[in-house]
């Protein structure tokens, strides 16, 4: 696993979506091309399984250290993505022959691209009420302090925060950044959690149709680079780290 990112969480995984703005209806023959192109670099990719009636997965199965990379094919999307990643440059290298191929066996063009986006995923296993962890550790000397720690508050049960911003004057490049709890108010009310993880999310997407267009290799490139400095230099000292360390001093 990247020691960069992963080390600082107990899952890292890695998510690509290809968002369009037509409905894509492949044949069968077409679908088992493209699936059989990516086997070719990719044998473990043997798993094929339908998600519902209109979406397709082909997947591996887990290794010894839970690694592991799929393909979705949705109406509207191509999705992929690479879960406990040995490193970055392997996901890229993954990533890049899907979208190379994606082109030539289902018929993709650039006016037919709405946005492509990379998701850094980090995981924090917590067995307490999350949305208090998140409160007390990321809004506890904001002005809403006073909102979820007041005299009238019994308990914090949600606090999930959600920013955005552009990265490029015409706003064609843009990142998020979301905090993910999973504790339930009935956890709360019998004060018996489960083990789940807190998600830290950071998106990084470019739309088309703005700019000059970029190939979708090319867009991917970028992405992964803007989404790594963002990992490294604020995502990880800014929240990761301080919610792994909340964590851990509640241990």
């Amino acid at each position: 696993m990247n020691e960069g990112l992963g080390a600082v969480c107990d899952d890292f995984f890695i998510n690509s979506r290809l968002f369009l703005k037509l409905d894509m209806s492949p044949d069968r023959e077409t679908v088992l091309h493209f699936f059989d192109r990516l086997r070719k670099e990719y044998p473990e990719l043997r798993r094929l399984r339908r998600r519902d009636e209109a979406s397709l997965i082909l997947e591996e199965e887990p290794d010894d250290q839970g690694s592991r990379r799929w393909v979705r094919l949705d109406p509207a999307s191509l999705r992929f993505g690479h879960f406990a990643p040995a490193n970055i440059d392997d996901v890229r290298r993954f990533g890049d022959l899907i979208l190379t191929q994606a082109p030539y066996h289902l018929t993709l063009s650039d006016l037919d691209v709405d946005h492509l986006e990379v998701v850094y995923g980090f995981d924090l296993q917590y067995r307490g009420n999350h949305d208090q962890l998140v409160a007390e550790t990321l809004l506890g000397e904001t002005a809403a302090a006073s909102f979820l720690f007041g005299d009238r508050a019994a308990h914090v049960i949600d606090v999930q925060p959600y920013f955005g911003v552009a990265l490029s004057p015409e706003c064609d490049l843009q990142a998020y950044v979301e905090v993910r709890s999973r504790t339930t108010t009935y956890e709360v009310r019998r004060e018996a959690y489960e083990g789940q993880p807190i998600t830290v999310f950071l998106t990084v997407r470019k739309y088309w149709g703005v700019a000059p267009p970029h190939s979708l290799g090319e867009a991917l490139g970028l992405l992964f680079d803007v989404a790594t400095d963002l990992a490294t230099e604020k995502v990880v000292p800014s929240l990761v780290n301080p919610l792994a360390a909340a964590i851990a001093s509640r241990s």
